[in-house]
């Protein structure tokens, strides 16, 4: 009862620590409650299958954890209208036994190497997981750790240097240092280690605090321009009207509610994710032709100087096998089509530019690993409300330059907002602000969207560049490059967001050298494991020779 009892006690910190919702700070002793039942278990119970009852608990405390801070996917609906019970259990099935499986590998590399070479593994092998969970086909690094601290920017600002993955390394440490003080108060009863230990806990948890306040206080970074943005919020449902209405009756709605709000000069129009065309795609080859396009080129004469960036669903077909990309999939005998999410940046005068979405969202705009499961699955995806197709991406990042001023802007699509060395490519590629085009509108009113437009606080700060996010039904924001939001709007309403941007041109640590301290991690990792092989060996050749 002890072991489950403290099981449910991490299960509970990490909720509670969640955004935007909880409170951060008891993250730091989250993981310690289930550190202690590992050992309880390992060192000192009667049971038989010690790995198969910390594997359970282990799972029982991430399964919590995960329908808490994520249950809300639960408000995604299929076709039917009804509520679609495969996008919440999949993902917290999944993501929980993952999670799982990293700490009942860290059970068996303590138990064969000791504590101390163990709880360096646990750090190493949750960062290199963390790392891992942001780069394959079924990504969902929702719960990576250094995003608990996203409402308290004040306190972050020092991912500017380290990132996301920084402040999990930080969380971690910190929870395995903790867990360390009350193993050796508990081996020695020794005052003076307890005071020393319990110091230099303190001090790495208030010391970054305090430098990232000092320099949330004294930043002064001037910008080398503003921008006049009107991000549009034409709160469409999703399920009832963005994919069922006419698309020039969409298309004309957006465009009335840019007109009604143009006041003064503006120089970006900023509409969401899929804004256009509504039901249906666009050809990528026939932009110039395409009457959605145009009509929003239309309006632009009326606003000289402006450009509209939007999110646009688009398509190229194909009429040979020849050099067919991968997520090109075949209409008849003698045609194939790849269909995108992407942005648009559209200028009077000139030719339409266009990125594709390149972090796509598991089971809705990409079936992971297609080529090994579609054969096995066959329809099923579909059935349960995903997709038996992937659409295709941009390898590379782009930002679209302003003809009429220095604004460039990075075209981020939703999903792509929580990956924060992936947002740097954007800046790498000469963004001096970021546009958020994002429809979040699938999980109604819930944790979903809060959390989302949260992360987006953690990629300002990282990269020292303000945002404009527009989404479909909000929230819309304004964010400074102190990951403050400056002014934002009602989830629900069909609005819109004027903001003054400045644009920023210097790279932060952050940008020029990523995840640094994961790089570190993977290392450190290979190292235990060549470290535990070696030792494994040198015992197998002793006890040969003896």
């Amino acid at each position: 009862m002890k072991y489950v009892l403290l099981t449910l006690i991490s299960a509970m910190l990490l909720s509670i620590s969640w955004p935007t919702y909880g409170v951060p700070f008891f993250i730091f002793v989250a993981l310690v409650p289930l550190l202690m039942m590992e050992h309880g278990i390992s060192k000192f119970s009667d049971y038989k299958r010690k790995s198969w009852v910390v594997f359970g608990l282990s799972y029982l405390c991430f399964i919590i954890w995960n329908i808490v801070t994520t249950g809300w996917l639960y408000g995604s609906k299929n076709p039917d209208g009804s509520h679609s019970l495969m996008a919440v259990l999949f993902p917290v099935l999944v993501n929980s036994l993952l999670y799982s499986l990293v700490f009942q590998c860290y059970h068996w590399y303590k138990n064969a190497q000791g504590t101390y070479w163990g709880l360096a593994f646990f750090v190493a092998i949750w960062m290199s997981f963390e790392k891992f969970h942001m780069n394959w086909e079924l990504t969902w690094p929702w719960l990576n750790l250094g995003n608990s601290f996203s409402e308290y920017p004040k306190l972050i600002q020092w991912y500017d240097t380290l990132g996301a993955t920084g402040g999990s390394f930080w969380i971690l440490l910190i929870n395995v240092l903790i867990f360390y003080t009350i193993r050796i108060w508990e081996a020695g009863r020794k005052r003076k280690d307890l005071i020393k230990n319990t110091s230099v806990v303190a001090a790495l948890i208030i010391i970054p605090m305090v430098i990232s306040v000092v320099r949330y206080n004294s930043f002064n970074e001037k910008p080398i321009g503003t921008v006049n943005i009107l991000m549009l919020q034409p709160d469409l449902d999703p399920y009832a009207e963005k994919y069922s209405q006419d698309s020039l009756t969409i298309e004309n709605d957006l465009l009335n509610l840019a007109e009604r709000n143009s006041k003064g000069k503006i120089d970006y129009y900023i509409a969401p994710e899929t804004a256009l065309p509504g039901n249906g795609s666009i050809s990528e080859t026939a932009f110039e032709k395409s009457l959605i396009l145009n009509s929003v080129k239309g309006f632009l004469s009326k606003h000289p100087g402006s450009v509209f960036s939007t999110g646009i669903s688009s398509h190229r077909f194909y009429t040979s096998q020849n050099n067919l990309p991968k997520a090109a999939y075949q209409l008849n005998p003698e045609l194939w089509v790849e269909r995108y999410n992407s942005a648009v940046q559209i200028t009077p005068d000139q030719k339409v530019e266009v990125y594709h979405k390149g972090k796509l969202v598991p089971g809705v705009e990409i079936f992971p690993y297609m080529d090994y499961l579609k054969p096995i699955l066959g329809d099923a995806m579909l059935n349960l409300g995903g997709t038996v197709a992937s659409l295709g991406t941009d390898k590379e990042r782009v930002a679209f330059s302003n003809p009429y001023n220095k604004g460039k802007i990075a075209p981020i699509i939703c999903y792509e907002s929580i990956y924060g060395e992936f947002v740097t490519e954007y800046v790498k590629k000469g963004a001096n602000f970021l546009g958020i085009m994002t429809n979040d509108s699938w999980w109604g009113v819930s944790e979903g969207h809060r959390q989302l437009l949260s992360y987006a606080k953690l990629r300002a700060i990282e990269t020292r560049r303000e945002i404009a996010r527009a989404a479909n039904s909000g929230i819309s924001a304004h964010i400074n490059a102190k990951g403050e939001i400056v002014e934002d709007t009602f989830y629900g309403d069909k609005t819109t967001l004027f903001a003054k941007i400045n644009l920023y041109e210097k790279q932060t640590f952050y940008v020029k050298a990523g995840d640094l301290l994961t790089r570190f991690s993977i290392f450190a990792l290979g190292f235990l494991l060549f470290y535990f092989i070696i030792k494994r060996f040198q015992k197998k050749t002793a006890k040969q020779q003896a």
